[in-house]
């Protein structure tokens, strides 16, 4: 059976969390992955969230975000039962489509050092791992 590839809206809020749930993909309820926050955030014209599905049911999940410099893949998630299967390479390619569109240069996408399986897709897709990079953040709020 073949997936259907579709840009997400609010109204698939609760399939997004689910998935992210089911893929062991931490969220931030009471913060920004709350329903208002993402319901926000889909609204803006440098954002989309995309999902892959078989019939009706969500298999893989990400986010494109062109903040006008550059574009960021963030919160990529797929069903485990269909892990291995080139879902997340999909979720990818169309998130570089939609911010190459909007006028971005340079891709990037923040994985955890022990989420080998994100590292190795990211890889898959050419992305090259930049060592020389330390994360930094400042948090108005621990769920932001």
């Amino acid at each position: 059976m073949s997936e259907i590839l579709k840009r997400l809206s609010i109204a698939d809020y609760q399939e997004i969390v689910n998935l992210w749930a089911d893929a062991g993909l931490p969220y931030k309820p009471n913060g920004r992955d709350s329903r208002a926050m993402m319901a926000k955030e889909m609204q803006q014209e440098g954002v989309a969230y995309f999902g892959l599905y078989e019939e009706s049911r969500l298999l893989a999940v990400g986010i494109a975000n062109y903040d006008g410099r550059r574009g960021w893949i963030n919160r990529v998630a797929v069903d485990p039962d269909r892990r291995g299967d080139g879902l997340a390479g999909m979720i990818i390619e169309e998130c570089e489509k939609f911010m190459r569109a909007k006028g971005a240069v340079v891709l990037t996408a923040l994985i955890e050092d022990i989420n080998e399986p994100s590292i190795s897709c990211f890889q898959k897709a050419g992305f090259i791992c930049d060592k020389s990079w330390l994360y930094f953040s400042k948090r108005d709020f621990q769920d932001s």
